[in-house]
């Protein structure tokens, strides 16, 4: 049996997804690079859940526990977000308050690419929410002609 904990992975300016310099695809698009390492508070947090979720087998009566030797690797088993992050100012983030890009007015991005980060729920909500936001948005600025 296996048993994982899900923790969160705090935001941090050296992760980030960009365009491969020299690396395309059989149709000559530009790859994704994507450079993400965990930090020590989220490696912290896996030493942490791996001893407790021993000590809770270990109460339920559980014998020959093996610990996982370090966590998974990023994007492997969590709800990864933060590529395209949301913010007040176009130099430090891709998309306005309202999920809108700053450089695309018509694009708009609802679901993790606007967090910079979230616990270990599950975050569909948020991102129904977020969807259904920007969509009264847009179709307010339809209904003035501004987009």
């Amino acid at each position: 049996m296996s048993f994982w904990g899900f923790g969160e992975m705090l935001p941090s300016a050296d992760n980030r997804a960009t365009i491969h310099p020299t690396l395309v695809d059989k149709w000559g698009i530009p790859s994704l690079h994507i450079d993400c390492r965990w930090g020590e508070n989220d490696l912290a947090i896996h030493r942490d859940m791996n001893v407790t979720a021993a000590e809770l087998l270990e109460a339920a009566g559980a014998t020959n526990i093996d610990h996982p030797n370090g966590p998974s690797t990023p994007g492997g088993t969590n709800h990864e977000m933060g590529t395209a992050r949301m913010g007040r100012d176009p130099k430090t983030s891709v998309l306005n308050s309202w999920n809108q890009a700053w450089d695309v007015p018509n694009l708009f991005v609802t679901d993790g690419a606007a967090m910079t980060s979230s616990g270990c729920q599950n975050p569909s909500l948020t991102y129904m929410a977020l969807t259904a936001r920007a969509c009264h948005h847009a179709v307010d600025l339809l209904k003035r002609k501004e987009l």
